[in-house]
């Protein structure tokens, strides 16, 4: 098997990503199709307005498969957020998650942030312990309706 490349996010992974988020979401979380749509526009703001020497999206791809994906936005001038992280479940506990969060977090230092910010849902519990494990610290949490679900919606925050 060919080794795992990082590369930055391109228009033509747009649809391949939006996809992936719904078919997955939908699957494993019961979400609607309101998910899609809010990672459609996401994307569609990050391609029209982002600002490449403090903001970057990387795919993770073998042999040009695309894996998973991950972002850097910036949120304020201090702090950057992490948003869109997404494995295929085939490339799930291999490490890759790891690698594409210490990619963005690295990226979100040199850029000058002093932290960074996500949010999640208390049900991805693989994530949620990887965030745990890598220095992330739990700062709010709180019951929601969300993509036609009852949900526990979750900030986490690390520093720099």
């Amino acid at each position: 098997m060919d080794e795992v490349i990082l590369r930055p996010f391109r228009s033509t992974d747009l649809d391949w990503l939006v996809e992936q988020h719904g078919v997955l979401y939908a699957c494993d979380d019961g979400f609607d199709e309101s998910f899609e749509a809010l990672v459609r526009s996401i994307l569609e703001e990050f391609l029209a307005d982002h600002d490449t020497s403090c903001e970057q999206g990387w795919i993770a791809e073998v042999g040009g498969q695309r894996l998973g994906s991950i972002f850097c936005v910036r949120a304020d001038a201090q702090t950057a957020k992490l948003r869109l992280f997404l494995l295929l479940p085939e490339a799930r506990g291999k490490g890759l998650g790891r690698r594409l969060l210490q990619q963005c977090t690295e990226f979100a230092r040199m850029s000058g942030y002093s932290g960074m910010r996500l949010w999640t849902h208390e049900s991805h519990v693989a994530a949620c312990a990887l965030y745990a494990r890598t220095g992330w610290r739990l700062e709010s949490s709180e019951p929601v309706h969300s993509f036609g679900q009852d949900l526990v919606e979750q900030t986490w925050s690390c520093a720099f």
